[in-house]
């Protein structure tokens, strides 16, 4: 379990050059996985909350996981009438806090196997393990893994997921 993290910790390391002089925002504008997320949170208008002092855990998707949305929804997401939802989305990946993969194996474990954390967007994530690896699961059972964990960020930490995960 814990070795896939610390594989993931070395590849984030790799992918995220000086990571503490860079706040979440500017790390994932110099990751192009996170290209579709800095669009979001540009057209959500969270970019200065996203830059703010936080600390900030983000469960953030990469390009990849926002391309297994249905068809047409990002676009319909990134329209300026939608922003409202938009915002509900990204807040929903966003937790209040810097929790590192360490820390959330350890919350999981002490937890008789998931633990429950509250988003900025006001609902509950469900963090669990299985095969080695930590997954996100929202409010309606979807689950996105953890591909990449302890992305470190000045104002906190970002762990890439493989899924957006959506609020009820």
């Amino acid at each position: 379990m814990l070795i896939n993290f610390l594989k993931y910790s070395i590849l984030s390391l790799v992918l995220s050059s000086n990571p503490n002089q860079m706040n979440i925002v500017e790390t994932a504008v110099s990751n192009d996985n996170f290209s579709t997320l800095v669009a979001a949170v540009q057209a959500g208008d969270l970019v200065d909350a996203l830059s703010s002092e936080g600390p900030f855990t983000v469960f953030a998707p990469t390009n990849d996981g926002f391309n297994k949305l249905p068809e047409g929804t990002l676009g319909t997401l990134l329209k300026p009438e939608n922003k409202g939802t938009l915002q509900s989305i990204l807040k929903y990946h966003v937790v209040a806090g810097k929790f590192m993969a360490g820390d959330v194996v350890k919350a999981i474990n002490d937890n008789g196997g998931e633990f429950a954390v509250e988003t900025l967007q006001g609902n509950k994530l469900t963090l669990k393990l299985w095969d080695g690896s930590v997954y996100v699961i929202d409010a309606k059972g979807n689950k996105a893994k953890v591909v990449i964990a302890d992305v470190d960020t000045s104002n906190g930490v970002i762990h890439a997921i493989d899924n957006v995960v959506l609020p009820e």
